[in-house]
């Protein structure tokens, strides 16, 4: 039964019917973002066979990709906090529909600049290499106009209460997007092997192609599907969250008393935290009106804030050895063909999808909303789950520790930003998400950079694994920092 939020029953209803629409079309939305960013993974091993594309180059365009991608999620999260999100979202999946379109035609957009006859000269490999990696700069800044809509939205129709949950469920969007394009591409690249006539034609243009058919027709269903904000359906305001920020995510009223940037425990002060510093910052945000709250005071000098970007940094770092070098490792470290590899990757983000949902369930259920206790022991687990992977010599036990790993990797990735918008509240959602996601996607060009320098180097993947097992204990302890921050700053 959907949970009272309004007095008048035909309102609730409404409200109620209107946030599912919401959530189930932004899902939608989001997924088909997806397919068009993680299909150039499952192209990689394509272009460097039929391209001469090297992975020190691959490795640069993840590079830049991220920074870029990261860099267009912070900018426009703070443009999506105030434009239509309906038509952000829209004019995003076009534009990545229209440059995945580009992609397969790359070859003869290269030879514009380095022609080469009967096979790829030096010149004609750099020519094509350059053209490849300006097109996935391109796609990876339309790529930015995707996720602002979704955060907007959310904050706009879930109450926070609810958010670890909801949010959960809408985070599976990621792992149904990333399963799916690993299966389809996989099977695709699987076609590109059958026989010399197909090898020659390049299999890898319809990872891109089939991808690009699909964002055509989701972007006519999200343009007569998405809904607006609630004031924009003719629907009130979430109840208590007018004011958008009166009060701290650090800050809560137990048995009349306001707790402070301490907490005592047997009359003792506790060393200071950067949950502490959150309660300083708090403390002057409650004494501000509402109205005279801004993103410079919610998320640029918010602790948490910064925290959770840092933390974000560590668990999409973890996550690109998979999402971007994955199909490539399972193939020259584990021996599998690119179906099966496909099939691992799947499995990898289904498994991500429950680790989100019982991640979001577990917070609200057990731990009262804060999320950073239950990512603690879920980061620490990743990280035995991979050196699991790695050290475990069965191809079946090994892949079935990958997917445990994924598992427990993306309820962290999710409950990160529902941190970050219960600390920033919906006014500034967008932007607050958009901030930490530019260190995501930091952490996601460093990764993919690295790994693949790494795996040239040394001529395997033990050392890529190494770095990635380092950095899930990382992330485990920046998460330890933040064990006292409260549930929200409504």
């Amino acid at each position: 039964m959907p949970v009272k939020l309004f007095d008048d029953p035909e309102t609730n209803r409404r409200f109620h019917r209107t946030q599912w629409r919401m959530l189930f079309a932004t899902m939608v939305g989001y997924t088909l973002f997806y397919f068009m960013r993680k299909n150039f993974s499952f192209a990689m091993p394509g272009l460097q066979q039929d391209c001469g594309i090297s992975k020190p180059m691959l490795g640069n365009f993840l590079f830049w990709g991220g920074m870029v991608y990261g860099l267009s999620k912070f900018l426009n999260g703070m443009v999506g906090d105030k434009v239509s999100p309906r038509k952000m979202l829209c004019f995003g999946l076009l534009s990545c529909t229209l440059v995945n379109v580009a992609f397969g035609f790359a070859p003869r957009i290269a030879a514009w600049f380095g022609p080469s006859s009967g096979g790829w000269s030096e010149g004609g490999t750099l020519a094509l290499a350059w053209t490849f990696g300006i097109l996935l700069v391109v796609n990876q800044f339309f790529q930015g106009t995707g996720f602002p809509p979704c955060a907007k939205l959310i904050a706009f129709w879930v109450p926070p209460k609810e958010l670890a949950t909801k949010m959960s469920v809408w985070n599976t969007s990621h792992s149904i997007g990333g399963g799916l394009v690993a299966k389809i591409c996989g099977v695709v690249m699987g076609l590109g092997v059958l026989g010399a006539a197909n090898q020659g034609v390049g299999m890898w243009r319809w990872c891109f192609w089939s991808m690009a058919i699909l964002g055509l027709l989701g972007l006519v269903a999200m343009w007569f599907t998405l809904p607006g904000t609630p004031k924009e359906e003719g629907l009130p305001d979430l109840p208590g969250t007018e004011s958008g920020g009166s009060r701290s995510v650090a800050t809560e009223k137990t048995g009349g008393s306001r707790s402070g940037a301490t907490e005592k425990t047997g009359g003792s002060r506790s060393v200071a935290t950067a949950a502490e510093t959150a309660d300083l910052h708090a403390d002057a945000q409650e004494r501000i009106p509402p109205e005279r709250l801004s993103a410079w005071r919610m998320v640029f000098l918010n602790p948490v804030i910064w925290m959770l970007g840092l933390i974000n940094f560590t668990i999409n770092a973890v996550r690109a050895l998979v999402a971007d070098w994955g199909p490539t490792m399972l193939q020259e470290a584990k021996g599998m063909t690119s179906s099966d590899a496909g099939t691992v990757i799947m499995l990898f983000e289904f498994a991500g999808i429950a680790g989100m949902l019982f991640a979001g369930w577990a917070t609200d259920r057990f731990f009262g909303g804060r999320a950073p206790r239950l990512c603690v022991i879920l980061m620490a687990l990743t990280a035995a789950m991979f050196a699991a992977f790695w050290f475990v010599p069965s191809i079946l036990v090994g892949g079935a520790a990958l997917c445990l790993g994924g598992f427990c990797l993306y309820g962290p990735q999710a409950l990160t930003g529902v941190t970050a918008t219960n600390t920033s509240t919906k006014r500034f959602a967008g932007t607050s998400i958009g901030f930490i996601s530019l260190f995501s996607y930091i952490g996601v060009s460093v990764a993919g950079k690295v790994f693949g320098n790494l795996a040239h180097s040394s001529g395997g993947w033990a050392e890529p694994l190494f770095a990635t097992i380092a950095t899930a204990a990382v992330g485990a302890a920046l998460f330890l920092a933040l064990w006292r921050v409260r549930a929200n700053n409504y």
